[in-house]
């Protein structure tokens, strides 16, 4: 074994232990007479010291030579740390290097491995392998490798078989286009990647294989949207002979069950709710209820006015953001250019400030007076100090757009932080009595890290696609200026040639009028005349 032990394992209790480490040079510090390395690996960080009163020359001097991510194997002994830094697991100790062992040099990296890094996405996702060795992707991959695991625990114990499917497979109707996989053995014939299981499943069940799960990838090739991307991993199940209830219940007992064993959160009972209701409070059918932002449809007090755009219009409908009424111009302008991007879709979006003194400034003041914009307060539940958004057009677009606006998290942090984060402990106690009594929709889940790396990759092609845009555009007209500019000067080329010839003609012309004078008059001068002689009479 390369290590007796890992880097975030050593404590107090090991002082004066023999131990071996190897791991990743996090950083190292030279003082001339004393080194210290923090080594870092997959479990935390370690500190090394170098002490030129206890360890070898040699070793020093090796010591010097370290840069950032190189590979090391260490010996030493675990001493108390003289200052203890509280927030390492390590911080109470470090180790007394005698041995150094570089397993592999390295290249500066390209970005620093910390938590919080200089690096770019693009050049992040280049180095994957250098970035997930920083503590965020590491951290993320831990928590799936958690959620997986406790997932088929809890649907083994409770009788679920796992059972794996093809992968390849003949293509099935579905709500996408599939991958297809061309055959080598049967030419012109495809297999088709499977965008779920649904045929597989179904089979199971038929089979009497009652209770069947999976956590599986699927395929889908559709446009990129903001839930979506070519292939994902779901947690598939079917179950046999079971009611609604049933099935309710065995899949809020899991997530009651991951939320105790992985975030030590103990949750009792789910509010439930019906499609309707959410989709007409929400705009969606896994809403985030926290925050409460509902919508409240206006159609009753904005139409019949002398503003065509809610007039016109199947749904007019908004949201109170809390404590959202400082917002700049600059920062409203920003979330009306969002929800105007291509992926959202939106023609524009009226704004109506709720001031601390009741009164109410929009964007619409032309068409609204107070007591309008106050019904619009009262229907949206907004009060002094918040920022009411509205939105208008087709129903169902309306509601998209509408949720997306209320997702859009960068810009509407103050959203969050006004409405604020509720422990989910005290979010489960304060159920509202009006959900209490409706049916069934299961937890809301907050978009994933991969979901937002696919937006950003979205918007990273608009942005690239619109450059080439423009850069076209330019070339076009630099083109075309260079053509206008070759027309004219082949014009003023023939125009000087015409000028030439023409004065050439003149010079000519001239020259055979002097020839001919010159002539004349030397025959006037030598007394010969052209003119016939008249005989005297």
């Amino acid at each position: 074994m390369y290590r007796s032990h890992n880097c975030g394992e050593l404590n107090a209790s090991h002082i004066n232990t023999e131990v071996t480490l190897a791991g990743w040079v996090q950083k190292s510090r030279d003082k001339g007479f004393m080194i210290w390395v923090d080594l870092r690996d997959r479990y935390g960080i370690t500190q090394l010291i170098f002490d030129e009163q206890r360890t070898d020359k040699a070793v020093i001097e090796k010591a010097k030579s370290l840069g950032r991510e190189f590979v090391i194997q260490i010996k030493g002994t675990v001493i108390e740390r003289v200052s203890k830094n509280p927030n390492m697991a390590t911080g109470d100790i470090e180790i007394l290097v005698s041995e150094l062992t570089i397993l592999n040099e390295a290249q500066l990296p390209p970005f620093t491995i910390e938590d919080e890094t200089d690096g770019g996405e693009d050049i992040r996702m280049k180095y994957r392998y250098l970035d997930i060795r920083r503590n965020p992707v590491k951290n993320n991959l831990l928590f799936r490798h958690k959620v997986s695991m406790e997932v088929r625990k809890y649907l083994s114990d409770q009788g679920f078989c796992d059972v794996e499917t093809p992968y390849l497979i003949k293509s099935t109707p579905e709500g996408a286009r599939d991958f297809v996989v061309p055959s080598r053995m049967n030419e012109g014939q495809f297999y088709a990647l499977p965008q779920s299981p649904q045929t597989f499943k179904q089979l199971l069940m038929v089979g009497g294989m009652d209770k069947y799960f999976q956590i599986v990838k699927c395929f889908r090739d559709e446009d990129l949207r903001a839930d979506r991307q070519p292939e994902f991993t779901q947690i598939d199940c079917e179950m046999a002979f079971v009611e609604q209830e049933d099935i309710l219940n065995m899949f809020e007992g899991l997530t009651r069950h991951l939320l105790k064993e992985i975030k030590g959160i103990e949750v009792d009972k789910f509010p439930r709710i019906t499609y309707d209701y959410a989709m007409k409070t929400y705009g969606n059918d896994k809403p985030d209820i926290r925050f409460e932002m509902k919508f409240g449809e206006l159609n009753a007090v904005a139409q019949h006015k002398d503003f065509p755009v809610f007039n016109s219009a199947e749904l007019v409908v908004g949201i109170a953001a809390p404590g959202c009424a400082t917002y700049t111009r600059k920062e409203i302008d920003a979330l009306i250019d969002w929800v105007k991007r291509p992926q959202i879709g939106a023609s524009g979006m009226v704004y109506v400030k709720c001031e601390e003194d009741g009164t109410f400034k929009s964007s619409v003041d032309k068409f609204y007076d107070q007591e309008d914009l106050k019904k619009w307060a009262e229907i949206t539940n907004a009060k002094p100090g918040d920022l009411i958004l509205i939105l208008s057009g087709n129903a169902n677009k309306v509601r998209t757009q509408l949720v997306s606006l209320t997702q859009y998290r960068q810009t509407l942090g103050r959203f969050i932080e006004s409405a604020g984060f509720k422990d989910s402990t005290e979010f489960f106690k304060e159920i509202p009595p009006e959900l209490e009594q409706m049916i069934a929709q299961p937890q809301p889940q907050q978009p994933d890290p991969t979901t937002q790396a696919v937006m950003a990759q979205v918007q990273a092609q608009i942005q690239a696609d619109q450059m080439r845009a423009q850069n076209e555009i330019q070339v076009a007209q630099t083109k075309a200026q260079a053509d206008i500019q070759l027309q004219r000067e082949k014009a003023a080329a023939e125009i000087q040639l015409k000028r030439e010839k023409a004065q050439a003609d003149i010079e000519i012309k001239a020259a055979e009028f002097n020839a001919e004078a010159r002539l004349k008059a030397m025959q006037v001068g030598a007394g010969i005349s052209n003119t016939p002689n008249i005989p005297n009479l």
